[in-house]
Order: C-alpha cells, then structure tokens, then sequence
C-alpha cells in the first residue's frame, strides 16, 4: 500500500481507506449501503489491514451512531494499528442541540463518538456540513480547545465551500489555532466539480481530500452500461435519488471510457475508475465502502499500478464537462488537474 501526506500535515494516510458507511445498517439510506454487524466489520477489517489499509472513517450520523460502534467493537485490541476519521455536524436528533458546530454541539459529539467507538482520541474530526448559524471563530477554538486536550489529533471539513474553509485557515493562522488539513469530497469521474475550485484551494492550502463515493454512488461498478440497466439487486433503486444527478449520455461516454481500457488491460471498471482519483492532485486517500470481502478485494486491486498518459487522456475527455459560472477563470484553470504536483 502507498502511504501519503495528508494535506501539508505529518500524519500519513493510506492511497486507499475504508469507509464504514455499510456498517449497521439503520434508516432509509444506510440500511440500503449496507448492513454489516461486528462479525462482518471484523473480516472486513482484517482484509484492510492486511493490505495496508489503515484509515477507517466513519460518522455519528451513520446508522444512528451504530457505524462508530461497530467500527470501535471491531478494532478492539488494535487500536494502535488504526486511524479512525469521524464526522458530526448533521442532525442526529430533534432538539436545538442535536445538530451543527456549536462550542456545546462539538464538545458532546466528541465525548459521545469517543464513547461509541471505545477509544480514549479521535485521529481525525471533520464537520460533516457547513452551519451558517454558528460563528467560524466559535467553531475553530472549539477545534483548538478540543486537539489540545488530546481527544482529537487533526481536524477537517466534509462538503464545505471554498470561501468557508478560507475563511477558517484565516482564523487560524490570526490566532495560532490548527489548520485544516482535510476536506472529505464527493469526486469521481462522473462527478469532476471538485476540481473547479476546491482543488486548486486544497493544493494552494494544504488541505488533503479524502474522496468519498469514487464509484459514483454505485453507478461506475460495471454493472450499468448502455444495454444494461440498473440490475434488480442495485442498491441504486434505494439510494439514487439522494445522489448527485448525471445525465445518462454523459454516464454512459464515462462507461463506453471505462470499458475500453477494462477490455486493454485486463483491469475492472471500478480498479480503472479508482485509479484514475488516485493520479489526481490533492487526493490524499480514496475511501472504499464495500459491503462483502468480494467487493472489498476488488476495489483493493485499485492501487499497485497506473494508468498510462493516453488512456488518462481518454478518461478525462469522456467524463469533462462545461466549468461553472463564472466561466472564464474555471476555464483557465481546466488543465491544473494535469498540471499541478499532487500532495502526496
């Protein structure tokens, strides 16, 4: 396994990390990814850790808290072989309290993950959504108060904007406070918006992604082409109308792509469309959910080679698509995803 940098921080990630989305299985969308108990968590992990996985992430939303606590019941006795990445900030009740980035909201959702999970510190702690109704300097000496107390090591962001995260690296170099290091993002080949502005801000920064749903909710499995519809068994009867929507000619140029090099060189569809995320500047892991050792084992053959210049070419010719308003500089800036160093 290939271990790299995490944004501009000292803590090393593995290329590939697992997401523990599929673990516990409660509510409308999560028990559609999955719903894997301790036992099945177990065998999961161990296929991790035998090949260099490390960095498991999940979230208190995630089954109702369930996801943490199967992933802590799981690593029991080999904490220290593991990074474990959460996330809190969506709702996880009714009550005014039970959502977003107060100073009140944080401290709890960190003492309650600690609590599910089974471990005195959190490796990585990440807002799992922007709140615009608490202060950014509220939530940043939040952040500071709790990695000095040493319950969480590093901090990071999920689904944020730009001015946002700039805003917060602002804060926290006026005031000496820790700085973001990771933004976790939705980015695969049908899903290229990341690049537009979060990237160049990831590299400029040195905030590392960790990039969640590299299949593109389930829809660049190989199961789905041109004359195969969505198959009876696809989670994707549950779960894509909470997904970002991609028009089906766009969908199926990424798969005609995706095929075609599947066909030169012997890789899956999922393998190639990994890899390409991982050639990608500012990817610091991709996070793999997989619901069976079948799944996982396969996903895991992403890393270990490369694609080459011409079929990169190829894949990033078949999945562009128009820049965002405003145009022009978005434009501009097309090529920084083949141009600029990755953080690695």
């Amino acid at each position: 396994m290939e271990y790299r940098q995490l944004g501009s921080s000292g803590l090393r990630v593995p290329a590939l990390s697992f997401g523990a989305g599929t673990f516990g299985g409660k509510g409308p969308l999560f028990s559609a990814w999955g719903q894997s108990d301790a036992a099945d968590a177990r065998r999961l992990i161990d296929i991790c850790l035998d090949a260099g996985v490390t960095l498991f992430d999940t979230a208190d939303v995630y089954s109702n808290g369930a996801s943490e606590e199967i992933l802590g019941e799981a690593v029991r006795g080999r904490r220290d072989a593991v990074l474990i990445s959460t996330k809190t900030g969506l709702p996880m009740g009714d009550g005014p309290q039970d959502w977003g980035a107060s100073r009140a909201r944080l401290i709890r959702a960190v003492e309650d993950a600690l609590r599910r999970l089974g471990t005195g510190h959190i490796d990585l702690l990440q807002l799992h959504a922007f709140d615009a109704s608490t202060p950014a300097e509220e939530v940043m000496g939040t952040l500071d108060r709790l990695i000095a107390s040493g319950k969480v090591r590093y901090a990071g962001v999920s689904n944020y904007p730009g001015w946002q995260v700039m805003k917060a690296q602002g804060l926290a170099d006026r005031h000496g406070w820790p700085r973001l290091v990771a933004h976790q993002v939705y980015y695969s080949l049908i899903g290229r918006a990341y690049e537009a502005e979060l990237m160049p801000l990831g590299a400029d920064q040195g905030i590392g992604a960790l990039v969640w749903s590299p299949l593109g909710w389930g829809r660049l499995t190989g199961k789905i082409g041109r004359d195969r519809p969505i198959p009876p068994s696809s989670r994707l009867h549950e779960t894509e109308r909470f997904a970002p929507p991609v028009a089906r000619e766009h969908l199926y140029r990424v798969i005609d792509a995706l095929e075609a090099i599947a066909a030169e060189t012997g890789k899956t569809v999922p393998q190639i469309a990994i890899n390409w995320l991982l050639q990608r500047p500012t990817v610091s892991s991709v996070i793999l959910g997989a619901r069976d050792e079948q799944q996982l084992r396969q996903n895991l053959g992403a890393v270990g080679w490369s694609l080459t210049p011409a079929q990169i070419a190829a894949l990033d010719a078949a999945s562009a698509v128009l820049p965002a308003y405003p145009i022009t500089p978005y434009r501009q800036q097309e090529g920084f995803a083949r141009l600029a160093p990755a953080l690695v």
